[in-house]
């Protein structure tokens, strides 16, 4: 089944790989001369870019393996050639950059084998006859999140499309909490809690999986609202194929997480997540190694059985029992449907405390459950997770990448010890081919340099659980993620950003002993120096847009909007009704477009009235505001039965999450490259704004700069994108 949903066999690629590989390892090791290096480096740039926008699937291949030869090539000769070891500061600082870029290779690798073939899984088929499926429980578990958030979820569960007598719904409260008890009773749905809270969000699921004996069991945390269609859209795999213990589908948000909030990206870039469920867990499919993700996500509860239940050893749950799943030969399955959508993280602190958690348990598994030994697990699924963990190991390199130019700068230590021209012929090919490959794979749901600033935003807090984690794994706790929470102010967050600025300000300095070094320094040494300066300058880039997330823009909505384009009706006190268009929608409130223009004054009592089926629900609304077609509207206060309806006429519909890849513009990475300097800029100009005379003009100077140079990079007109065929 694997194989006709790809519409192809994953050996192909293995085989692939395996017969390019002496070749590979011959051109990787074979000495050059400059000149045959520059002859080498020439022909295969030429054939990249003659090669990346042909639409076949092959030509993505070809740059892989292009990418692959470059960087191979580039990694032997810094192991070869680029060392001083007789010089102890020289060693010391080359050896540290020289593991950074190893670990950063290996990466590299890891996720072109991850990602060269996105499975793209369609649907598998129901049984016609709804009295042979299965029964299902649904667990909504839930700690200290308030009832606002957990309603709507409940509310949508309520209108899965799924027989009523073989569907439980099950709120799970780890917070022992007596109104939720009474919101259970009044919704018709069970209520699960327990005496402690030991092993966190596993116990609590393991404790409800003790306590119901569905077939199946769906999981979504308590503020990600499920569409109608969930269950016929993801149990048909389980249904069809009794090896197959887990069906995960994306994590969806209609609510900004602070890199969209705080830069002004939401719904105009990829988010953060996008590159994951849009192309890694996609491409892990195709091994056999899509992930567990704690929600969204249906499962085998005779799987689940087998090994244990959720995994309770470290505080990634998911990816722990994904991999004990894969160990003991279950299936898993990936369908990119976005089926059920959350609430981002309102803050960067909250996001960040969040990531740690999951780096600290990728970190965990790595240590007590390594995927790369132990039985149980293929080639291909043990490249997958390592890579997934691995990821999460990126604090340290990404540390060194932002201050190992200063070892050169201020220290005068070779930390590559060659010379200039081999510097351009070995390092600018592995870079530029590294970015054009991966704008090409990632492009639609990553753009260029974006990726490091994400991972410079964390390196400093994943540096430490993740090292910790590695010698002692069994140190940390869970930590549960704020959602639905208020910014109702703007600020700078020092806390979280204090280590951007301490790095940026050791890159000033370095820039400024850079520059005494260019006036007064060897002559021979000058284009040594503008190289490293040019890195840290770049650094500097980086930290800026660090910068830039961390000033906090105010988040006042408790309900967010999510845009629509559904048809309606308003009814008049008069009994007419006027066609209209729901523009958007919350639980508290809507944007409506008229079919003819009403003169309506604020306040005025109307009837919204929308479909669900073939079946009308109508809403009282009352009127906010009202320019000609165009008026915004706010619910009356909504009985039990109408806040149902609204939630399933609106979130809960099978098409509210559907998202068009098509529309996303094309990655340019010279462009993208202008965004993240110009980002930069606005980031050291809200640091000045928070800082006392005259360090204030001294960074509007400096982002003053920033802002000329971006000014000279040319800008492209948007372009269609359409991921490769």
């Amino acid at each position: 089944m694997l194989e006709l949903a790809n519409g192809g066999r994953p050996w192909m690629l293995a085989l692939a790989a395996l017969l390019i590989l002496p070749p590979l390892l011959l051109v990787t090791t074979q000495p050059f001369s400059l000149t045959a290096q520059i002859i080498f480096v020439a022909v295969l740039w030429l054939l990249a870019l003659a090669v990346r926008r042909l639409p076949s699937h092959f030509f993505t291949l070809m740059l892989i393996v292009l990418s692959v030869l470059v960087s191979a090539r580039y990694i032997w000769w810094r192991y070869t050639s680029t060392l001083n070891l007789d010089n102890p500061s020289d060693a010391f600082f080359g050896i540290v950059l020289l593991m950074a870029e190893t670990y950063s290779w290996f990466v590299l690798l890891l996720g072109y084998v991850q990602t060269a073939r996105p499975l793209k899984r369609p649907v598998a088929p129901m049984p016609g006859d709804p009295d042979t499926w299965p029964t299902v429980d649904v667990f909504i578990p839930t700690y200290n999140e308030d009832l606002r958030v957990v309603r709507p979820t409940v509310y949508a569960a309520l209108g899965l499309d799924w027989p009523h007598e073989k569907l439980r719904i099950h709120l799970l409260d780890d917070g022992r909490r007596e109104d939720f008890k009474v919101f259970a009773r009044e919704a018709g749905i069970n209520y699960i809690t327990r005496t402690d809270n030991r092993k966190a969000k596993a116990g609590n699921l393991n404790n409800a999986l003790a306590q119901t004996d569905g077939e199946f069991v769906a999981i979504f945390d308590c503020d990600h609202i499920p569409t109608r269609s969930f269950l016929q859209l993801t149990a048909g795999w389980l249904i069809n194929d009794p090896r197959m213990a887990l069906v995960q589908t994306p994590h969806h948000f209609f609510s900004p997480d602070p890199f969209e909030r705080n830069l002004g990206h939401f719904r105009k870039t990829p988010n953060e997540g996008a590159l994951f469920y849009g192309l890694v867990q996609d491409g892990n499919d195709l091994w056999n190694s899509a992930f567990f993700c704690g929600s969204c996500a249906i499962m085998r509860r005779t799987a689940l059985e087998s090994i244990g239940g959720i995994a309770t050893d470290t505080v990634t749950e998911d990816a722990h029992t994904a991999l004990r799943l894969h160990r003991n030969g279950w299936r898993s399955a990936y369908i990119r449907v976005p089926q059920a959508a959350g609430l981002a993280t309102e803050s960067l602190s909250a996001h960040i405390g969040q990531r740690i958690r999951w780096a600290r348990g990728m970190a965990q598994i790595f240590r007590l459950d390594n995927p790369l030994f132990g039985r149980g697990l293929s080639l291909w699924q043990r490249l997958c997770y390592t890579n997934a963990m691995l990821h999460f190991l990126a604090g340290l390199p990404r540390l060194v990448y932002l201050t190992i130019p200063l070892a050169f700068l201020i220290f005068h230590s070779y930390i590559l010890y060659t010379t200039t021209i081999a510097i351009v012929l070995y390092v600018l090919p592995h870079l530029a081919h590294a970015t054009i490959t991966n704008s090409r794979m990632q492009g639609s749901y990553r753009r260029t340099f974006w990726g490091e600033v994400y991972e410079t935003v964390l390196a400093w807090y994943i540096a430490r659980p993740t090292t910790i984690a590695l010698f002692a794994p069994h140190l940390g706790n869970f930590n549960v993620t704020a959602k639905g929470g208020l910014i109702k102010k703007e600020y700078f967050d020092w806390k979280i950003s204090h280590p951007f600025v301490l790095l940026a300000l050791a890159n000033i300095i370095g820039m400024l002993f850079g520059a005494w070094r260019l006036v007064a320094g060897p002559e021979h040494e000058q284009f040594a120096v503008g190289l490293a300066m040019l890195w840290t300058f770049y650094n500097l880039t980086i930290l800026g847009c660090a910068i830039a997330v961390a000033a906090e823009t105010r988040q006042v909505r408790e309900a967010h909007r999510v845009p629509s384009a559904l048809p309606a009706l308003v009814r008049l006190k008069n009994g007419h009704t006027c066609p209209a268009t729901l523009a958007d929608f919350s639980e508290c409130g809507a944007a409506l477009v008229l079919a003819a223009p009403l003169e309506l004054t604020s306040d005025t009592s109307l009837q919204l009235i929308l479909m669900r089926g073939n079946r009308q629900h109508a809403f009282p609304i009352r009127v906010m505001r009202s320019s000609g077609s165009n008026i915004g509207v706010r619910f009356d206060p909504l009985s039990q039965r109408e806040q149902i309806d609204l939630v399933q006429c609106t979130f809960a519909r099978a098409d509210s999450w559907l998202v068009d890849q098509h529309k996303v513009e094309a990655d340019r990475p010279m462009q993208s490259l202008a965004e993240v300097m110009k980002t930069s800029w606005r980031g050291y100009r809200r640091l000045a704004q928070h800082l006392p005379f005259p360090l204030n003009l001294l960074v509007q100077f400096g982002t003053s700069v920033v802002g000329w140079i971006a000014s000279l990079l040319p800008v492209h007109q948007p372009r269609s994108n359409s991921p490769p065929g």
